[in-house]
């Protein structure tokens, strides 16, 4: 008995210690804040952080709602924190705890969506902090419109109070200018820093210099020159998010991006680490070592800014490659004015090499108010004292609004670019176009009919009007926000079944069978589990039978976790005016009742990538791999060029890669899929979506796209065959994390044998592998012009093949050269761009050599698309 009272004390003393301990974490402050603003429950985001709710934080909800979003933009980084927020059409007042000598980063999370019956086009508010104004008259919709972004993230950092206040208040207040006008907000983040801070030399004036230590600034930039991005949880412990440069360089010179190889690392010294991350000091962007290149333009970074606004601009160092001084001196430049007179030479400020630096400079930003600005950062080799490299480098950036006299940050919002502008009013006269010819058959079908049809229109003109435009460019904000890698679309709570159906052009739904809802039943025996062959991020695929005997696999949108009807409309769209060989057949649709399906050809053998390493007995041979690459890199040429219109299928990987009967692959999943530019563009400039592991570096930087991201996409494919691995394993060591990383690096140290499928190593032929990685490993390529094409791809997996095939390698003529007749016809042979019989009578009236070559130039490159 004393025993168990002894334990039962001891048992009470740990839970009341355990709940001090929490009780102090949620009011301590120097613990950094995480809410989920409006949310019923904790979460974490996709990059694993906690996110709390927002109640405990909100003493006074007053008319303030905790509301979901009704649609989930796919370019969200994740569900948490932007799925939920809280609303309210009269003031509203967070209260956090903080420590009145420390600096704070307060980071304010908007997504502007339809949110229940709020119209987020009347959401007009202010936001105030610590006496600070930061927001005023702002409108999140309109912001991330001109913006073109889907979510917006405003970041400030809060000077030390310095006045005994141990709560800070950040207080929403909805404008009185706009009639129903409401706040909201989706997260808040506060969290305590060091006095990050210093004194800023007043560009222009070398006497002078701003006190960065007592200044209340907004995030404007933070860059990762020359490197990747940097998401918070890689952050040096402030949860920093640090973007690629590539959006903010201005001009055609755009230097040179390098990395640190070495295991030495970065010597912080006597700078806190908490500055900027390793990875920042680690990459960085030069100029190049020609200087009759470098002496000849200015390396520039261009920001658009509010005028009137004094601004901080601070620019990360690390030298790894030279080692005395004026080897590298360059001058610094910021809006056309020296900010460096004496030169920039990071040795000179720090003695040595691997060791960062930075230098902090304050710009005073003149023009009209109300009218954008832009602020210029610039690096040039500095002639004068003659260096030994005409060089300049730079390793990171930060850019700061600095709050003015009136403790003011907010700044109009801004408006529509002239090339936006034109067209939303496109789509609204295509939509009024449209609208108009479909109410003329409805006022001849009768009023019933009528009525249906405005009911349709009612529908759309709301799902319009509630979204935002998908496309992003991030050179108008510190965010480029690049988008979330999975291929989950915009989910639709919008039921019926004239939604999609009204979308459709004429020409797709008569090139497609309408099924009914009964009918999919039938076939699938009423969505019968055991029926399930696959799920996708769509939902999941059954196996079923119509018309008695005809195989089909049926993919079923899953109302929780759709793609959405966009991407819906997209594959039929799509698949209804292509037939080709390999690709995968769509032969109808059904739309009722809210339910959405697709009908596709029944593939028996599967995705491509359940053969390699997901458990399945059967393994294929080097040469079965290769079959099945040549086969969907036909499917894929196609698409870039012998459809009507070049189509980009934005997410090309194993499981978009089925197998039929025979084995013959076919390319699937058109849902995200993209007609190609215009005659006279490169890209089409489009929101970022496909799979982490297969997305092309370039698109993800850049947001435009080409068939050169489809080749990037293939490349990895080719190494995931090769090696028989995910694209991505989390699981492994952070250099092979990525197939596509590790690859490359392999390839470079000559030590590609060790990462080949155990089941085919030493089955490939010297001559085949080396002329299959070579082909991969260019396919790779950062940059699109780099890459080959699909047809050269094409033809590149054709030889690697006839390498395998033969004992001595490509037959060869008497002169030593290889038959290049035999070597074209195969290719023909493999392109299938039309009717088969249109190229080989092409290919059989070319009687020699020469004119062989010419009729593959025209295949190759071909013109007058």
């Amino acid at each position: 008995m004393h025993i168990d009272c002894h334990l039962m004390y001891l048992f009470i003393f740990e839970f009341l210690l355990l709940f001090n301990m929490i009780k102090v974490s949620l009011s301590d402050p120097n613990v950094a804040i995480a809410i989920d603003c409006g949310a019923t429950g904790q979460g974490k985001d996709g990059d694993g952080r906690q996110w709390d709710t927002d109640n405990k934080y909100l003493p006074s909800q007053g008319n303030s709602q905790s509301v979901k979003a009704q649609f989930q933009d796919p370019s969200l980084p994740s569900e948490i924190p932007y799925m939920s927020a809280r609303i309210s059409n009269s003031e509203m007042a967070y209260k956090f705890p903080i420590n009145s000598t420390s600096r704070y980063f307060l980071r304010l999370h908007f997504y502007p969506t339809s949110y229940n019956s709020f119209s987020i086009s009347n959401s007009y508010f202010s936001v105030t902090a610590a006496g600070f104004t930061l927001l005023n008259n702002f409108s999140a919709s309109v912001t991330a419109e001109a913006l073109t972004q889907a979510y917006i993230i405003k970041e400030y950092s809060l000077a030390p109070l310095d006045d005994g206040v141990d709560t800070l208040d950040v207080v929403f207040k909805p404008s009185d200018k706009h009639a129903g006008s409401f706040a909201f907000i989706n997260a808040i983040e506060l969290v305590p820093t060091p006095n990050i801070l210093d004194s800023a030399v007043l560009v222009g004036f070398s006497d002078q210099s701003l006190d960065g230590k007592t200044a209340t600034v907004e995030t404007i930039a933070r860059l990762n020159v020359g490197g990747n991005y940097i998401p918070p949880t890689n952050d040096s412990g402030l949860l920093r998010t640090w973007y690629d440069d590539t959006p903010y360089i201005f001009g055609g010179g755009s230097g040179v991006t390098s990395e640190d190889n070495e295991t030495v690392g970065v010597d912080y010294r006597d700078m806190p680490k908490y500055i900027a991350p390793g990875d920042v000091y680690d990459t960085w962007r030069s100029m190049g070592p020609d200087p009759n290149v470098t002496l000849n333009f200015n390396l520039t970074w261009e920001f658009s800014v509010d005028p009137t606004f004094t601004y901080i601009i601070r620019l990360h160092f690390c030298e790894h490659i030279y080692t005395k001084v004026n080897q590298r001196l360059f001058d610094i430049f910021i809006n056309n004015q020296t900010a460096t007179p004496s030169g920039a030479d990071v040795i000179a400020w720090t003695g040595s090499k691997d060791v960062p630096v930075y230098k902090d400079f304050a710009v005073n930003v003149q023009g009209g108010e109300g009218q954008q600005q832009q602020l210029l950062v610039a690096l040039h080799p500095r002639e004068a004292e003659k260096p030994e490299f005409y060089d300049a480098i730079l390793n990171g950036m930060e850019v700061f609004k600095v709050s003015d006299g009136n403790k003011k940050l907010a700044g109009p919002n801004p408006t529509l670019s002239e090339a936006l502008v034109k067209a939303e009013k496109e789509k609204r006269e295509n939509f009024t176009k449209d609208k108009s010819n479909i109410n003329v058959i409805g006022a001849a079908s009768g009023v019933a009919a009528a009525f249906g049809l405005a009911t349709v229109f009612a529908v759309v003109l709301y799902k319009k009007k509630s979204r935002m435009p998908r496309s992003k460019s991030g050179t108008s904000s510190w965010l480029p926000l690049y988008g979330n890698s999975q291929t989950s679309g915009m989910k639709s709570t919008i039921g019926g079944s004239s939604v999609a159906s009204a979308q459709l052009s004429t020409e797709a739904a008569a090139n497609c069978r309408h099924f009914t809802l009964a009918e999919i039943r039938k076939a699938t025996k009423n969505f019968d589990e055991s029926n399930v062959i696959g799920v996708g991020g769509f939902g999941k695929v059954y196996k079923g039978v119509i018309d008695g005997s005809l195989k089909v696999a049926v993919k079923k949108s899953n109302p929780s976790s759709e793609q959405g009807v966009n991407e819906f409309v997209t594959e039929i769209e799509m698949l209804s005016k292509l037939r080709h060989k390999h690709l995968v057949s769509l032969i109808g649709y059904c739309e009722e009742n809210g339910e959405m399906a697709l009908v596709y050809d029944f593939m028996a053998h599967g995705t491509l990538r359940e053969h390699l390493y997901k458990g399945n007995k059967i393994n294929l041979t080097w040469k079965q791999r290769l079959e099945m690459l040549i086969g969907a890199a036909k499917g894929l040429h196609y698409l870039h060029t012998g459809a009507k219109y070049t189509i980009i299928h934005r997410d090309v990987k194993t499981t978009n890669i089925l197998l039929d009967e025979n084995w013959v692959a076919k390319i699937s999943d058109f849902g995200l899929s993209k007609t190609g530019p215009e005659t006279n563009q490169h890209h089409v400039s489009t929101v970022v979506k496909g799979s982490f592991g297969y997305l092309d570096p370039e698109y993800f930087r850049r947001q435009q796209l080409t068939e050169k991201s489809d080749v990037y996409s293939f490349g990895v494919v080719l190494f995931e065959i090769l090696c028989a691995r995910p694209a991505l394993n989390p699981s492994l060591p952070k250099e092979q994390v990525s197939l596509a990383d590790w690859a490359r690096s392999s390839v470079r140290k000559g030590n590609i044998d060790e990462i080949i499928d155990t089941h085919i190593k030493g089955t490939i032929k010297p001559e085949c592998l080396k002329k299959f990685v070579d082909t991969a490993f260019k396919c790779l390529s950062d940059h699109g012009i780099d890459r080959p094409s699909m047809s050269d791809l094409l033809w590149n997996l054709e030889f690697s093949l006839q390498l395998q095939e033969t004992e001595d390698g490509p037959k060869t003529s008497s002169s030593g050269r290889s038959n290049v007749n035999d070597n074209i016809n195969m290719h023909l042979s493999t392109l299938n761009l039309q009717d088969d019989e249109d190229y080989s009578t092409l290919a059989s009236s070319s009687t020699d050599q020469n004119s062989s070559t010419a009729i593959f130039s025209q295949i190759v490159h071909q013109t007058g698309r």
